[in-house]
């Protein structure tokens, strides 16, 4: 029998699955397992500052690649990557974390003379017992002779749930032999109930027949599960037009006549709000469905259709083992059945754009007009991802038209702060594309030194942070008076100054300030055809200037009675 050693197992079945890189922070119970990744052709280690920027780089490696892994020290490391890896279970994306733990001997001292080991907490189960919260598999190999069977089990599960697993393994296991893998591994794919499919399919097909302004609200499951071209299918078939959440910004083409816009709920576009508003049947496609939503839930819950990899619902009928692909193809080929029909989309007036010379100073919406005008004049559509955090960014840039399929990220459902910096060296290993990152001062703050990250994989990244000292997003939804010319902002929301031309060079990268539109122009001239090498854009904001977008997410009064209608308000 064909013997190979666990760790030279685990990146066999890792390197099938189609991960080219792992993103590491090193440690003495790992130091086997990097050894060994070192002399293993066809998969490379890639080095992070710490276990944050570890976590969000596989986290956003996976985005594109369909499959991320990160390797750190449990304890310590485990629990610090552990906020990455809700983020990426909650966002239904595939990484696999493998952690190092105390040896045999080491273990045993632990529990019979109660030798605390570094790094543990009295607990040699700890990381176990907390990452079963966030993953789909969760698992501790001690014997060789058993470690092929945990990791099959738990990259299969991986693969079938598009979600996160953890694998530790003790430090004098690594290099024990262990029977090679056979064959490869493939997800399990569910099966639907052929009776409840054609119900669901039935309900769906008389809704959107009687309906007035059937809308498609794609989500991210779409990508996740593959099923772009099938939801393109339904589109060229069907007729209809399509939004998307703002974790699914880019799902499909968006320079497309279909597309209406990026619902993010009242910090949508006028046309989106519109169409939203209008709609008499949402089919919420592969959608997580977040407190965004709130207003349209409230609203429309009885009117819509929702099918994702939780549930099957038409209105408050619930279908079970309906899977989103079987339902998804059954429109499709409902749909070819008919000639396409044409809807009339609502008519507003679009949102004003900013009026402003050079010298004037920068707001959130004048850099979003120039940066967008930037990359569109400059041709970098198709070269390009921007890369959204939680911040008044995201509702600003989900605005954006026109954007080529897979070219947006954010990490809208969990909105970890310092995410968007994070999984940029990931983002752009994976895609091949210059990651353009679009951070909050706050986000950004809490994970700067990966700058050197980038600075050291020769990454020619561009991170803009927008520079106004405070936690923005969070005093509007603390107390939006803050941004009156009387208001004063809370003492916690309030940051330090940072230089961060400064910082910049320490990290290695190029640095920029831009606090008038002339300045911010000369900036992005600068980042014309850069290689081998980062960039940080400070951007000065007001502390003040409140976005349109936001202001409107802010101030919207929440329906008091969810999923029921009162009167005759519809209001996004």
């Amino acid at each position: 029998m064909a013997t190979t050693t666990v760790s030279g197992y685990i990146l066999t079945r890792l390197k099938q699955a189609g991960v080219g890189h792992v993103f590491t922070v090193p440690g003495d119970y790992a130091g086997p397992f990097l050894e060994t990744l070192d002399q293993t052709p066809g998969i490379e280690r890639v080095p992070n500052m710490n276990e944050l920027g570890c976590g969000y780089a596989a986290d956003g490696y996976a985005r594109y690649k369909g499959v991320g892994a990160a390797c750190v020290q449990y304890g310590v490391g485990g629990f610090s990557i552990l906020n990455c890896t809700a983020g990426s279970y909650v966002e239904r994306l595939p990484v696999a974390v493998i952690s190092a733990s105390p040896g045999t001997k080491s273990r045993a001292l632990e529990e019979t003379e109660k030798i605390l080991f570094h790094h543990s907490t009295g607990d040699l189960r700890a990381d176990q017992k907390v990452f079963r919260n966030v993953t789909v598999a969760s698992e501790i190999i001690r014997d060789p002779a058993e470690a092929p069977a945990q990791i099959d089990r738990a990259v299969t599960a991986m693969l079938t749930h598009h979600r996160p697993i953890y694998i530790e393994v003790l430090q004098d296991v690594w290099l024990l032999n262990c029977a090679a893998p056979a064959g490869r591994l493939a997800a399990v794919v569910p099966k639907s109930d052929p009776d409840a499919l054609r119900a669901a399919l039935d309900a769906t097909w008389e809704r959107v027949r009687r309906a007035r302004l059937p809308v498609v609200w794609a989500g991210v499951e779409i990508h996740r599960y593959g099923l772009q071209k099938a939801l393109q299918e339904l589109l060229d078939a069907s007729g209809l037009y399509f939004t998307t959440t703002s974790l699914a910004k880019t799902v499909l083409d968006e320079s497309q006549k279909q597309f209406v816009g990026t619902y993010a709920g009242p910090a949508s576009p006028a046309l989106t709000r519109a169409v939203m508003d209008e709609s008499d049947c949402i089919l919420a496609l592969g959608t997580i469905i977040t407190d965004d939503y709130l207003n349209i839930m409230a609203t429309s819950y009885g009117e819509m259709v929702e099918v994702n990899d939780e549930e099957a619902r038409v209105g408050y009928q619930f279908y079970r083992e309906v899977t989103l692909k079987d339902f998804l193809e059954g429109l499709v080929r409902r749909f070819k059945e008919q000639k396409p029909r044409r809807y009339r989309l609502p008519k507003v007036e679009p949102d004003p754009p900013p009026v402003y010379k050079p010298e004037d100073a920068l707001s959130y919406n004048i850099f979003y007009e120039e940066l967008g005008g930037f990359i569109k004049r400059e041709r970098l559509l198709e070269e390009v991802s921007l890369v959204l955090g939680e911040s008044t960014s995201l509702y600003v840039f989900g605005n954006l038209m026109g954007l080529p399929r897979d070219s947006f990220v954010a990490q809208a459902a969990w909105g970890s702060l310092g995410h968007e910096t994070g999984c940029a060296l990931g983002v752009g290993l994976a895609s091949g594309r210059r990651p353009f990152v679009v951070a909050g001062d706050g986000g950004f703050r809490m994970i700067c030194q990966e700058m050197s990250s980038l600075a050291y994989h020769k990454s020619n990244a561009v991170v803009f942070v927008m520079s106004n000292n405070a936690y923005a997003i969070e005093q509007a939804f603390v107390d939006i008076k803050a941004f009156t010319p009387q208001g004063q902002f809370a003492p916690f929301d309030v940051l330090p100054q940072w230089d961060y031309r400064a910082l910049a060079q320490a990290f290695g990268a190029q640095g920029y300030r831009a606090e008038t539109v002339e300045e911010l122009r000369a900036a992005l001239a600068g980042l014309k055809g850069v290689e081998g090498v980062p960039s940080l854009v400070e951007v000065v904001i007001p502390q003040k200037d409140l976005a349109p977008q936001l202001k409107r997410l802010a101030e919207t009064p929440v329906p008091q009675h969810k999923y029921r209608r009162e009167g005759g308000s519809r209001r996004r």
